[in-house]
């Protein structure tokens, strides 16, 4: 007997899920498959990474959900062809169903596969799912992709609520209700087995996961708490968007009848995601071609500091230890965090965003290496590169109060306090001499 297979990867949820639906609704049993990718992990340095607890722990949830409805999740742990090598040799497959990953590892993994089905005379789906609009769908009127951000969220809400107004608008919204179709699933699936995480070379982290459930309240307020770090005015979604445990239709539904500024922070997910489609290059380099040829000073000990939160610049150690800590920072220390490093110790912007990347509970390449080459200068819809914030002054503006950084920075006050790792104007002056000696100007 024939079945489909609906691949779980960046969307691990049963409700309103695209690809999901679309498998469901196909006519042929669905066997849900997850994949622990060992050219992923492999990469981690953390053997107590909690993302891979937060996956792990989730996937484990999945399964007992589908067995609660008398199928069962098809968990495999290894290299993804090879894996899928001997899927084919188990089950008599027609498709495979999944969701679209635009990363440059997902892309070349999902040619390798798609080829592998197609030589097997097996149909490979994809849909979109981790954002409203992707690909093409926002574009210039002359086709041409948007590398600004404003224009871009103009013609995404206008794309929105074009021809039926918010009919069409809550239709998109509530067009893959996979939940309602859950009797497509395999139900002759028993008993498979999940890997333990200590044979995929893990352990248990402690640190504790942000909730999927957030307060109306913060998300009403959004626009007046989101800049203060010491309350807590942010959603602290990143991790459930990035890992798809939520609908980011559901999330952007309810935020435009809640308030504005947290649809645009949707919207600029949406963005970065359409850039690194377009403009691949931006994993390695610069969006902007210039800016490559700025000299870093590089220093492997200023660097360690920064990591560690020992610069002497209290703003900027309270968000790297809290980043260390939990895994999480909050989004204006993030800024100020990296336009330190970038302009104040003229250090790699790559440098930062491969910290954040291996330390960061909700990171996200698009997203993330958009905020760091914004941060930098050098992408797209970016902050000028004269534009360097001050940590003292951001401080006053945002935790005039210090209570975010007493929080962090508990040794502030006494001998054990490091002094400035380098001065502010010094470093300023330095920051532009560099950059327009690196731009020509």
């Amino acid at each position: 007997m024939f079945h489909n297979i609906f691949w779980f990867r960046r969307d691990l949820r049963l409700s309103d899920n695209a690809g999901l639906f679309h498998a469901l609704k196909d006519g042929l049993p669905v066997i849900p498959v997850f994949i622990f990718d060992t050219q992923i992990l492999g990469k981690l340095s953390d053997r107590s990474d909690p993302r891979v607890t937060f996956i792990y722990d989730t996937i484990l949830k999945l399964k007992q959900d589908l067995q609660s409805i008398g199928s069962d999740l098809d968990i495999r742990y290894g290299n993804p062809y090879e894996v899928w090598t001997s899927i084919l040799q188990e089950y008599k497959l027609k498709n495979v169903f999944t969701n679209h990953d635009f990363e440059s590892y997902a892309v070349d993994r999902d040619n390798a596969i798609g080829k592998l089905l197609e030589d097997n005379h097996i149909g490979f789906r994809t849909y979109k799912d981790h954002v409203i609009f992707e690909k093409n769908e926002v574009v210039k009127d002359d086709g041409k992709p948007y590398t600004v951000f404003t224009p871009y969220k103009r013609k995404w809400i206008e794309k929105l609520s074009a021809s039926s107004g918010s009919q069409e608008l809550f239709q998109a919204f509530e067009a893959y209700r996979s939940e309602d179709y859950t009797q497509g699933f395999c139900k002759t699936l028993k008993d498979k087995e999940c890997p333990d995480l200590s044979v995929m070379g893990f352990e248990r982290s402690c640190i504790p996961m942000p909730s999927e459930i957030v307060s109306l309240a913060i998300i009403k307020n959004y626009d007046k708490d989101r800049d203060f770090p010491a309350i807590i005015g942010t959603s602290r979604l990143g991790l459930h968007f990035r890992f798809g445990t939520i609908s980011i239709r559901e999330k952007a539904k309810k935020a435009i009848a809640l308030n504005q500024t947290f649809l645009s922070e949707l919207i600029w997910r949406d963005f970065y995601a359409m850039i690194l489609y377009h403009f691949p290059h931006v994993e390695k380099k610069s969006f902007r071609p210039e800016y490559d040829n700025i000299v870093w000073r590089n220093d492997v000990s200023e660097f360690t500091s920064w990591c560690e939160g020992r610069t002497g610049y209290p703003i900027v150690d309270a968000g790297m230890r809290e980043l260390s800590a939990t895994g999480f920072m909050h989004n204006r220390v993030r800024m100020i965090t990296a336009s330190f490093l970038t302009k104040h110790l003229l250090i790699d912007w790559r440098w930062g965003e491969a910290w954040f990347a291996e330390k960061l509970l909700d990171f996200d390449l698009a997203s993330n290496n958009g905020g760091w080459q914004w941060a930098a200068g050098c992408g797209t819809d970016a902050a000028p590169y004269f534009r360097i914030f001050s940590p003292d002054a951001q401080t006053e503006r945002f935790d005039k109060d210090r209570g975010y950084i007493k929080t962090w920075v508990t040794e502030l006050g006494t001998s054990s306090y490091p002094t400035p790792i380098v001065d502010h104007k010094f470093a300023r002056e330095r920051c532009l001499s560099v950059y327009k000696a690196g731009l020509g100007r």
